[in-house]
């Protein structure tokens, strides 16, 4: 749990009376539990790869409207992280594609970001394995919030 979440949560136990604060509990549960789920079929793939967005000298980010579960209180973020078989070995690839999870991650705890409505595919580059998790996060936030203002 995030730090600031626990003092919140903490401040709440010490004031709030027994309804009050599963209340506040259930709240900060569902707000802070967004689950990044992978693409599973080829299919799924295929339709989103139908709409190039962004291509940086780190990353390439395609996007389409999401298609797959379509509930009312869905706390799911559909993205996959892909590598080509060029760039390094496993180790590289695994490590370049858990950089990218982890911003990815700390951009859906900043409001606004990243689209819950949109299913995503990353495409990880090289330079990403070399390069500081600041940079990158900043490049991304970038990326994601130039996404907003073009339309599919």
């Amino acid at each position: 749990m995030d730090s600031d979440q626990g003092c919140l949560q903490r401040a709440v136990e010490n004031s709030c009376p027994g309804d009050e604060l599963k209340a506040v509990k259930d709240f900060l549960h569902k707000t802070s539990m967004i689950k990044l789920e992978s693409l599973k079929r080829s299919s799924h793939f295929q339709r989103v790869l139908k709409h190039r967005v962004i291509n940086s000298e780190l990353f390439t980010i395609y996007r389409t409207k999401n298609f797959i579960n379509k509930t009312k209180e869905n706390k799911k973020l559909y993205v996959s992280f892909v590598m080509k078989k060029k760039i390094g070995n496993a180790v590289k690839r695994n490590r370049i594609k858990r950089k990218l999870k982890f911003i990815v991650h700390k951009l859906l705890k900043i409001k606004s970001i990243i689209n819950l409505n949109y299913t995503y595919i990353i495409f990880g580059k090289e330079k990403v394995y070399k390069e500081k998790h600041d940079f990158l996060l900043e490049n991304m936030k970038k990326s994601f919030k130039s996404m907003d203002g073009i339309k599919l």
